[in-house]
């Protein structure tokens, strides 16, 4: 049985307005419904690939705010999100997650603003320290480990957390899914998609496809130049002298 707090993200194509950009989108133009079938998947491809479109838009039809942060969150700073939600309808399970996050790097200033002031009469939450006393990458991650068993959508984490950071964030992943966490990540991280049996969708002009790790860009490139990297180097700076 399928125990996923999001079971699968149906699109109504007719609800998008025509004009929109996100009917050109090659990768998703196409999709017509899509089943999350482990308790973690990640979306990889290329900048511009759709992924991110496609997480924004099921975490707003889930009921999250575009910014990012926890359900009850509603606050805005700029407005700039596609309409593919307008579209989107979940298939959810019997299951509600008692606490749900939807993470965005470049928006968590906002959401650890939010936090702080939800919780500034009484004990600070995140390891002991008020979010905006830690820096970026430690509040991040403090943020994420206040929650356990839930539905937790990320944008691009590793952009917040070194690699130290990401291990941390790989094992807190390994230990909440045992207890029932969903995780729907958009990554370039060869760290967090070497989470064992995850599902890894791959985000192209051809459409989207299952994938294994060993064939992700993240982990070829990065291997490719850790392997070679006095020669890559070299062949970039000729390219740059040419």
């Amino acid at each position: 049985m399928n125990k996923n707090y999001i079971i699968e993200a149906r699109i109504d194509w007719d609800k998008i307005p025509e004009d929109s950009y996100v009917k050109r989108i090659p990768s998703i133009k196409g999709l017509e419904s899509f089943e999350f079938t482990k308790p973690v998947t990640f979306f990889v491809g290329d900048n511009g690939s759709g992924k991110s479109t496609f997480l924004e838009a099921i975490a707003l039809a889930f009921g999250f705010h575009a910014e990012g942060g926890t359900l009850n969150y509603n606050f805005s700073t700029y407005d700039d999100v596609s309409p593919l939600h307008e579209g989107v309808k979940l298939v959810k399970s019997y299951r509600r997650p008692s606490r749900g996050i939807f993470l965005r790097a470049e928006s968590f200033y906002n959401v650890a603003t939010m936090a702080d002031v939800d919780y500034k009469d009484g004990a600070p939450l995140y390891g002991g320290k008020d979010l905006h006393d830690q820096s970026h990458g430690e509040s991040f991650l403090s943020f994420i480990e206040s929650f356990d068993d839930g539905l937790y959508l990320m944008d691009e984490p590793e952009a917040a957390l070194s690699q130290r950071r990401q291990m941390e964030l790989l094992s807190w992943m390994i230990n909440t899914t045992k207890l029932g966490a969903q995780y729907i990540i958009a990554t370039h991280s060869p760290i967090l998609l070497a989470f064992p049996d995850a599902d890894i969708i791959s985000f192209g002009e051809d459409g989207i496809s299952r994938i294994a790790y060993e064939d992700t860009d993240s982990y070829r490139l990065t291997k490719l130049f850790i392997d070679h990297r006095e020669s890559i180097i070299a062949r970039l700076q000729n390219d740059t002298e040419d």
